[in-house]
């Protein structure tokens, strides 16, 4: 099997995302020098929508190049470098431009005529950087799903239709066939949390591949422990709840973000977390990439992050290499070029979904669920599960196309 890519979330060593207000590429030279260091090939990085687009119809000139020199100081470093367009929401803080609060207020997902300025920043942005050798695609945004719900406190209301103009309306205006990777990212909420507006065939069905965000800080550490089997497995978990959603079996996932929170773990902890999380999502077929959160500490100067915000990096501001940032090298540089097959799935757990095949119960799948638990169960018994949607499990043509013989009920 090709090697996945593995790389890191970019957060700059200077300034953090506000770096990008005015961008110093000798700062982004460094850390991606750094980066490089660590044997790792691939950012991705995020820059600000209000400093891209402050205006409905402006979208600024000099914030678009700022992206493009970013992309381009990556290819010199050897990393290619995937671009989230709308940030959106960024550790805590969202980022919201002007025109679309107070006396503005309006609505990202469900305005016309906001629906189609974001699309206009997908085609401004693509055709900028699509030229550039060192761009790998363009992904919707941070966790857009975020503004659609609470608990954010100023959300923008939409239902899954609309959500699904949204997306088409945005990422939908890519044209088929242009080459690079286009994606959009959510939170968990679109995979435990019952009655989200966004659903998993908005991660399945919207782009060409599908992306996953992996935090232990959503229950999974405080019930069953840090480096516990269903803390180190979550990422394969989520893994392969989007492989079950997907109508084709083997389009590629992308293991998008994943971290060590402080909350969770001790620093003494965290390299076997990483480590295990890697080899963890490793089994997993057509494995687009892992890209960890993040590349450096947020400088304690900077106020009001929550506080395991500031210690998710690989690296301290100051370059210094932290002991997970090491444990990730050393795991890189060990792996062949060419792995192993990943292991054939052959026991799939059925998650039962409704004519839209949206699940009926959407927390059973979330830590303490009894679809989560019986899929850890099996896998901790040595079995590699799969996971499969009711209207999958009733089809043995697809059934056989995902190589599944057994089929395994959750408790209800």
């Amino acid at each position: 099997m090709p090697r996945p890519r593995i790389g890191v979330n970019y957060t700059p060593s200077r300034d953090w995302m506000f770096q990008w207000i005015d961008l110093d590429p000798e700062v982004v030279r460094r850390d991606f020098a750094a980066i490089a260091d660590l044997g790792l090939d691939h950012v991705r990085v995020f820059p600000l929508w209000p400093v891209l687009q402050p205006n409905r119809t402006l979208i600024r000139r000099q914030a678009v190049d700022d992206v493009a020199t970013v992309v381009e100081i990556g290819a010199a470093a050897g990393l290619t470098v995937y671009v989230d367009v709308i940030q959106g929401h960024m550790s805590g803080f969202d980022f919201v431009p002007a025109w679309l609060v107070n006396w503005h207020r309006g609505n990202m997902f469900t305005d016309p005529d906001a629906i189609a300025a974001q699309g206009e920043l997908v085609r401004v942005l693509l055709d900028r950087l699509a030229p550039l050798p060192g761009f790998g695609g363009l992904t919707l945004g941070n966790e857009c799903n975020q503004f659609v719900a609470p608990p954010n406190p100023d959300y923008m209301g939409a239902d899954p239709d609309q959500v699904t103009g949204w997306l088409a309306g945005t990422i939908g205006t890519i044209p088929e066939g242009t080459p690079g990777t286009f994606a959009h990212s959510t939170n968990d909420h679109v995979w435990y949390r019952d009655g989200h507006p966004f659903v998993p065939r908005h991660v399945t069905e919207h782009g060409n591949v599908s992306t996953v965000h992996s935090w232990i800080f959503n229950g999974t550490a405080a019930r069953y422990g840090g480096l516990s089997p269903e803390s180190i497995n979550h990422g394969e978990y989520l893994l392969q709840l989007a492989r079950a959603f997907s109508a084709d079996p083997s389009r590629p996932v992308w293991l998008q973000e994943i971290g060590a929170p402080d909350n969770c773990l001790s620093d003494e902890e965290m390299p076997a977390f990483l480590v295990g999380s890697l080899e963890s999502a490793l089994t997993t077929r057509d494995l687009y990439g892992v890209t960890w959160w993040c590349s450096h500490d947020i400088d304690p100067g900077l106020s009001d992050f929550k506080s395991l915000e500031y210690g998710l990096g690989l690296m301290r501001p100051d370059q210094s290499v932290k002991p997970v940032g090491r444990a990730l090298a050393e795991a890189v540089a060990a792996l062949p070029d060419d792995l192993p097959q990943p292991p054939r799935r052959s026991v799939a757990v059925v998650i039962e979904v409704d004519d839209d095949g949206v699940p009926l119960s959407r927390a059973a799948l979330a830590p303490g669920g009894p679809t989560f638990e019986t899929w850890h169960r099996l896998r901790a018994s040595g079995t590699y599960p799969a996971l499969v949607t009711g209207a999958t499990a009733a089809s043995p043509d697809q059934l056989a196309a995902r190589g599944v013989t057994r089929l395994v009920e959750s408790p209800r």
